[in-house]
């Protein structure tokens, strides 16, 4: 697993091709990780299924509830397919975007 840290963001990359191990992995790691917003790049995973997404949703739920971002990329499913909770992406810019615009969506509601 090798994570990029930009400011308050973090880019997660997996090198295993399971969604499994990539859980398995990311929730040891979540501790140092739990401040920062996260991007989670899938594009390594081989055969993503919108059930094998639904895997992230529960740390999706509980990262969201600390104030931060939490959003998948992936570019073999549409956004369609998942349940609109999850955020899911098909590209790194664009999760970069989604971060900043949910930024501001927490900003104004203070």
């Amino acid at each position: 697993m090798i994570f990029d840290r930009d400011g308050d963001t973090t880019l997660v990359h997996q090198e295993s091709p399971s969604v499994s191990t990539f859980l398995s992995k990311l929730a040891e790691a979540y501790p140092g990780l739990k401040n920062d917003h996260l991007i989670m790049n899938l594009f390594s995973l081989e055969a993503l299924t919108a059930d094998r997404v639904l895997e992230f949703l529960p740390l999706s739920r509980e990262h969201k509830e600390l104030g931060k971002s939490f959003v998948l990329v992936s570019d073999s499913l549409g956004y369609d397919e998942v349940p609109e909770e999850i955020s899911l992406v098909p590209t790194i810019q664009e999760a970069r975007d989604l971060i900043e615009m949910e930024e501001i969506e927490r900003d104004l509601e203070l």
